[in-house]
């Protein structure tokens, strides 16, 4: 996926010194950490522009 993204700027030896210093400063554990982070960052910020807000749905009241 990543490679895809960059696939027109930079290349396969680029990436992967890219990953390797990546990995170099935060470790193996904090990775997934860090990505789970990134995605729900990047889920509250597709919310936002949709007009989603979880204050708002969470006090709407039930139409069950």
């Amino acid at each position: 996926m990543i490679a895809a993204i960059f696939a027109g700027m930079i290349g396969q030896t680029e990436l992967i010194i890219i990953i390797v210093i990546v990995l170099l400063l935060f470790g193996g554990k904090k990775i997934p950490e860090l990505m789970r982070g990134l995605g729900k960052g990047v889920k509250s910020f597709k919310d936002g522009m949709a007009g989603k807000d979880e204050e708002n749905e969470s006090n709407k009241p039930d139409r069950g």
